[in-house]
């Protein structure tokens, strides 16, 4: 979301002793540990319950002390990249148990971290969810007889699977380090809290490409897809993740997503706060196909597969951007097999957010990683490279 146009209330009455800067954009390093705490204080928000019991995550037979791995001519442990890339939690899970655990920035096990752009892998769970339940039908599926508001515009006659795929032929430009012309726009709208502004501008968007003919990462897109699961299933968006995934993934704390107006509409590509665990018990429900902590199916069976994984030339690996190997899914990004980082990554998908988010699941390996951090920038080759390199030692050393 756009830097200078997010507003400067600040929800009053919290009994938080630290205090969220009201634009994250702009905040210091000094200030982005708080400010990342607690989005609860800048932006209206809905809860996402958690209900039954909690999952639990007992501890890996052979538990990572200290991971070392290779840069440049150095080698270096998890303590010093945590240090360098200001990472506030750390959590690695093999077979569904925790073979390293850490904090930092001042958080810890019940910190609740903002999500950035892993909340659009949400957003496409649910898509998963509502399929399954019924109230979506076959992804070739269009959008706007959920959405009546958006016949006439670029978005009229656009399918489910292409907005899932960000191949929607819809203009948006996101910008670098996520300050586009756009997301500068989506800003302006979040921070009128006027009921339907952000919806009106989605609606104002020109058609740049035939659908499924072009990649082009779209908050926009992703904002429009929860719109339609919240159509599909007739309630909020934080109201049905907490039914269909949040209680069924056994989470031990509630959520919160934030809204684009008071009692509004949940923004499907950002918006979401979690505890770091409970971060990861969704990548566990994603990483075994949908069936949730206790047997109940909540995904299509093949979800995980169809979701992970490029299924057309347009998000193929190595086509979305310069220089990268990458492929897309459906709002997840897909890692190349070999000679990528030694095949070690091949089948492994992951949710990227702003200033190093992470959540990567590994089905060859068994293997999710969920990390937060505070980069200062919010965007950062280096350090998504030095990510890459971390994540290759771990899964080598937990291999057998």
């Amino acid at each position: 979301m756009g830097r200078d146009d997010l507003g400067d209330s600040v929800n009053s009455g919290s009994a938080n002793a630290e205090r969220a800067v009201a634009n994250l954009w702009k905040a210091t390093p000094e200030e982005q540990a708080a400010t990342f705490r607690h989005q609860d204080q800048i932006w209206p928000h809905r809860v996402i319950r958690r209900s039954g019991p909690v999952r639990p995550l007992p501890p890996h037979g052979r538990p990572l002390a200290d991971p070392a791995y290779r840069v440049g001519e150095a080698m270096v442990g998890l303590d010093d990249f945590m240090a360098r890339r200001r990472t506030a939690g750390f959590l690695v899970l093999k077979n569904g148990e925790i073979a390293l655990e850490r904090y930092g920035l001042g958080s810890g096990p019940q910190t609740r971290w903002a999500s950035f752009s892993t909340a659009k892998s949400m957003t496409a769970t649910l898509v998963g969810a509502a399929q399954h339940g019924g109230l979506i039908g076959d992804l070739d599926e269009v959008c706007d007889p959920y959405l009546p508001q958006m016949r006439g515009s670029a978005y009229a006659g656009v399918t489910l699977r292409n907005l899932l795929r960000m191949a929607s032929g819809v203009a948006w430009d996101e910008g670098e380090n996520t300050d586009g012309t756009d997301v500068r726009r989506l800003g302006r709208a979040l921070a009128s809290r006027r009921p339907g502004a952000v919806l009106e501008l989605l609606r104002s968007l020109p058609r740049a490409a035939p659908q499924g003919t072009v990649f082009n990462y779209s908050t926009g897109d992703s904002i429009l897809l929860g719109a339609v699961v919240a159509a599909a299933v007739g309630r909020p968006l934080a109201d049905y993740f907490g039914e269909t995934v949040w209680g069924p993934a056994g989470m031990e704390a509630d959520g919160l997503w934030q809204l684009d107006a008071e009692e509004g509409l949940e923004l499907g590509g950002t918006g979401v706060s979690a505890r770091l665990r409970d971060v990861g018990r969704f990548g566990l429900l994603v990483l075994e196909d949908g069936v949730a902590f206790g047997g109940r199916r909540v995904l299509p069976a093949g979800w995980r597969d169809l979701a992970g994984q490029p299924d057309c030339a347009a998000t193929g690996f190595g086509q979305l951007m310069t220089d990268s190997p990458a492929g897309y899914g459906y709002h997840w990004w897909a890692l190349p097999g070999a000679p990528f980082a030694e095949g070690l990554h091949a089948g492994a998908f992951l949710a990227l957010g702003a200033f190093g988010q992470r959540i990567y699941l590994s089905p060859a390996e068994q293997v999710v990683v969920v990390i937060q951090s505070a980069w200062r920038q919010a965007g950062d080759r280096e350090a998504e490279a030095e990510t890459v390199a971390l994540l290759r030692t771990l899964i080598r050393a937990l291999r057998p």
